[in-house]
């Protein structure tokens, strides 16, 4: 059952009510704001999504029904988030920041498909950054409940698409700079009105394509306006909760670089440049990061179905394979083991690195020039 508005905005004055926002170089209210921020731009990529695409779009996708209403619950919980950010910051006396003006480059249902994945795992990482800067416990709290939610928006829709729901253990972490790098490109424009954020956008670094990678294969990337071609000891790194994982680097002149992706890293994963090769920073990173999705050979993207037939706890409950996502044929682009509709309902697809549906979506984003920035 979904919540009310009204239940939302009482939690959201508890919420402030329990704890005032704490002020220091970069405040709670300030975090907030920028959770909003990401909330807005979600919310409204599947508002204008599931304007633009119906459901017969959908299925003739291959993305069977119950997908399409399973997705309009996505939409809904993005909302959610929205009305209880801005009703916790309204509260806690802050302003909280409007909705911009967006400009996604999706053109059709898969495109549309691969952005939102995306999108469900930039928000995991940005919350998880945003988790050790909130001290407020309560705030942190709040914070957290909306992460596991953007996880399992996000486990959904890798499955959907063929990609290991759960491509490792732990999940990698952005600080705001980064999401923001990533973020800003789909900003064209934002409210006079909106306070500016403490946040800045990194040069833009992007992959020549989007096709998945595996470990120890090259990839070509490219820094986009605002990076110092001519800087010396640029290094590259993937982000980790551990820390970075320095990767071997081969600049090809004019921006151009080839990184070799390293052992440890998979799924959703992010590549930055550097200067020096101590530390990933906001004092020293020079662009990106870039989105680079890392699958393993013999990996499965098991869309949850192993032990769906098991009891939850001491009830006879069991998961019909119909509420899961499934494709309804085999495609070059799917990645599924399946080769019937009846077979990608009954078994668990294999996530074989086969390409994915998402094109040249990044290809397009990097390409343009950062847009304006919550100014």
């Amino acid at each position: 059952m979904k919540v009310t508005n009204i239940a939302l905005a009482g939690a959201a004055l508890g919420l402030a009510n329990a704890t005032p926002i704490v002020k220091r170089g970069i405040s709670d209210a300030d975090i907030l704001n920028y959770a909003l921020t990401l909330e807005h731009l979600e919310a409204s990529f599947y508002e204008e999504g599931l304007k633009n695409y119906t459901q017969e779009d959908f299925v003739k996708a291959g993305m069977n029904d119950p997908f399409y209403a399973n997705l309009r619950e996505v939409a809904s919980d993005e909302k959610s988030h929205v009305e209880f950010l801005t009703s916790a910051l309204k509260a806690a006396g802050a302003s909280p920041v409007a909705a911009c003006t967006y400009n996604f480059p999706s053109t059709d249902v898969n495109s549309f498909l691969a952005l939102a994945s995306v999108l469900e795992g930039v928000g995991v990482s940005a919350y998880l950054g945003a988790a050790a800067s909130i001290m407020n416990d309560t705030y942190l709290t709040a914070a957290g409940s909306i992460l596991t939610v953007e996880a399992r928006h996000s486990a959904y829709l890798r499955a959907s698409l063929g990609e290991a729901p759960y491509a490792q253990a732990f999940d990698n972490p952005l600080d705001f700079n980064e999401v923001f790098t990533v973020a800003s490109p789909f900003i064209a424009s934002c409210p006079s009105s909106n306070g500016a954020l403490p946040v800045k956008a990194f040069p833009a670094l992007t992959m020549s394509n989007m096709d998945t990678v595996m470990t120890g294969t090259k990839v070509n990337l490219m820094a986009g306006t605002g990076f110092d071609a001519s800087a010396t000891d640029i290094n590259a790194a993937f982000i980790t909760v551990t820390g970075p994982v320095w990767v071997p680097l081969e600049s090809m002149g004019d921006g151009k670089f080839t990184v070799t992706v390293p052992k440890g890293v998979a799924g959703q994963s992010y590549v930055v440049l550097t200067k020096g090769n101590k530390t990933a920073t906001d004092d020293n990173i020079v662009a990106g990061p870039a989105i680079v999705e890392v699958g393993k050979k013999g990996a499965k993207g098991s869309m949850m179905g192993m032990g769906m037939g098991n009891r939850i706890g001491n009830k006879n409950m069991t998961m019909s394979s119909s509420a899961m996502p499934t494709r309804a044929s085999t495609s070059s682009m799917s990645g599924w083991s399946s080769t019937s509709a009846t077979a990608a309902a009954s078994s668990s697809p294999v996530f074989n690195g086969a390409k994915r549906i998402s094109g040249s979506i990044f290809g397009v984003v990097g390409a343009g020039v950062l847009a304006a920035a919550l100014m």
